[in-house]
């Protein structure tokens, strides 16, 4: 036991501890910016089962954050070199790669069992599919998000509020690494915070992190922090599913331009946001589906169709689940 000796030593932790972390397994969607502290800390401390999940290459552009990974990886499954680092760091624990991008069928697949869903990824689709899964299966669920210098990390789900009894709205804007920089250090430091919180979970800290928020902006070198114990959940939401998952009676809604990829199916129908008729599209018996790259169009689209009786809405976002962008 002398690998795991200077945290057995931590009177709050111990050996009991450590053997709930020896027969844990967790499965943690992204291997990048966040994935990176989290993943080197699971493995670090001795997580039985680590399972990854990431459909994505190595890039230039990740190398200031992305600290698994090094010149040399550039061009490779972020998966496959993540599990290979991680398993140079500690021959003892079981790390399985997917080279996969997650779509609600591959979580479903992969997900079971596990003793929490860890969502490192950069898009909010996806956090609100683990979350919506989480809560259905009774999973714990430790989300996290940076975007320049600031971001957050939160336990959900496994007997606390989902992702959506916290943020339930759509944010005014869509914001994303790609988009809106990052800096490495914010990353690092939420990663950070997100591995203890998985930490903390699996060893059965009391109070537990699920049910709890921490901010920092790195800005003001502030943190800040709230629990959410008592949050309600949404009576309804709009659920993301993949293309696969067509009925026979939706009707599809593509939001993306033609230059921005072909249509998701021969069955949907091109519109643009600023073209879309709520009202018309509304009257439609069956689901309608709402169809763009991140899922933020869709969901505008989906709450233009609300207050016009539309209740059956589903939203699908290509470019996070299918990589088509």
């Amino acid at each position: 036991m002398t690998r795991y000796e200077r945290q057995i030593s931590v009177p709050s932790f111990g050996s009991a501890a450590q053997a709930c972390l020896q027969d844990a397994s967790v499965l943690v969607v992204g291997a990048g910016g966040l994935g990176a502290p989290v993943l080197s800390y699971l493995a670090g401390a001795g997580v039985g089962t680590i399972k990854v999940i990431d459909g994505d290459n190595v890039s230039l552009t990740n190398l200031h954050r992305q600290t698994l990974f090094s010149e040399a990886d550039i061009g490779r499954p972020k998966a496959t070199i993540a599990a290979q680092k991680l398993q140079a760091l500690n021959s003892e624990i079981r790390i399985e790669p997917l080279d996969i991008m997650l779509t609600p069928d591959i979580l479903g697949e992969h997900a079971k069992g596990y003793a929490a869903l860890v969502d490192c990824a950069d898009s909010f689709a996806v956090s609100y599919l683990m979350s919506d899964f989480a809560k259905h299966h009774n999973y714990a669920f430790v989300s996290a998000s940076v975007v320049g210098r600031a971001g957050y990390c939160g336990g959900f789900c496994g007997g606390a509020p989902s992702m959506r009894a916290v943020f339930p709205d759509l944010p005014l804007r869509l914001t994303s690494c790609s988009a809106d920089g990052v800096l490495g250090p914010a990353v690092g430091i939420i990663g950070s915070l997100q591995a203890q919180m998985v930490l903390d979970v699996l060893t059965k800290v009391s109070p537990s992190p699920l049910g709890q928020l921490v901010q920092y902006d790195s800005a003001c070198y502030r943190f800040s922090q709230f629990r959410f114990d008592d949050a309600l959940e949404p009576d309804s939401y709009f659920p993301f599913i993949a293309a696969d998952s067509f009925l026979p009676t939706d009707k599809i809604i593509d939001l993306r331009s033609a230059d921005e990829a072909p249509l998701i199916t021969d069955r949907a129908e091109r519109l643009s946001l600023d073209k879309l008729d709520a009202a018309l599209l509304s009257a439609h018996q069956g689901r309608l589906v709402f169809c763009c790259r991140s899922g933020f169009r869709a969901w505008q689209a989906a709450e233009r169709c609300i207050p016009h009786g539309a209740e059956n809405i589903a939203l699908l976002a290509a470019g996070t689940f299918l990589n088509q962008t």
